[in-house]
């Protein structure tokens, strides 16, 4: 039976004040090491994030949720005895069940990431209608996201051990750092795998998050980048 004490989890943070405390505090139940950064935010997210417990790192301005990835991941991993590490979101999508079970596998299968995925031999009809068509569609016109077996590669939910942690250089800043995500897998030849997962899509997440246009925005900043036609 392992403990929880070498896994880190990485929470992007922007303008999240009215739920991350909330989502701090459950993780922290699980997952003593938690950190979060505060990517630029102007509500009194940073303030929400220290009364929670959680460790705090903030950006002076916004950057995007890949920088926010890149600079938790890179405190993360020079915390001594970290071995692996959680993407997680901030706004309450993710669950901390899905969480253990993927740490479970990536402890004893020979794999170094698994990634969620809301599509694998599971119902999606919770997924949003738009949202599930952006999604296919990425992977659709994703030859290497294909490739690797991915059939949700913008799924925020990851966990990785150390040579992930070790090698990840996000430089997409925005939301598109998730086709980055996948590139680095491959070029690195990170084994991957994925775990089906269960997104809440309440009201305040689906008021957070991406809309059509903006996962529009993510498909054409992978193909004009090359990121994922290779």
């Amino acid at each position: 039976m392992h403990g929880t004490s070498d896994v880190w989890l990485v929470v992007p943070v922007y303008n999240e004040g009215p739920v991350i405390r909330g989502v701090v505090e459950a993780a922290k139940k699980t997952f003593p090491n938690i950190v979060c950064v505060d990517d630029g935010s102007r509500d009194d997210s940073a303030t929400e994030i220290s009364a929670a417990g959680a460790h705090l790192v903030r950006h002076p301005v916004n950057l995007g949720q890949g920088a926010a990835i890149q600079t938790g991941v890179e405190y993360a991993r020079s915390q001594p005895g970290a071995e692996y590490f959680v993407t997680f979101d901030a706004d309450g999508q993710h669950q901390v069940s899905d969480v253990e079970a993927m740490l479970a596998r990536l402890r004893v299968e020979p794999l170094d990431i698994i990634v969620g995925t809301r599509f694998a031999g599971q119902d999606n009809t919770n997924v949003p209608l738009i949202k599930r068509i952006v999604l296919r569609t990425v992977v659709m016109l994703s030859p290497r996201t294909r490739r690797l077996g991915l059939s949700d590669a913008h799924n925020g939910l990851r966990v990785f051990n150390k040579k992930v942690a070790d090698g990840l250089d996000l430089t997409m800043n925005g939301m598109s750092h998730a086709s980055e995500f996948v590139r680095l897998i491959d070029e690195h030849s990170w084994r991957v795998g994925e775990q089906p997962v269960t997104i809440l899509y309440t009201e305040y997440s689906m008021a957070k998050g991406q809309s059509l246009l903006n996962g529009v925005n993510i498909l054409f900043d992978g193909l004009l980048s090359g990121r994922m036609r290779r």
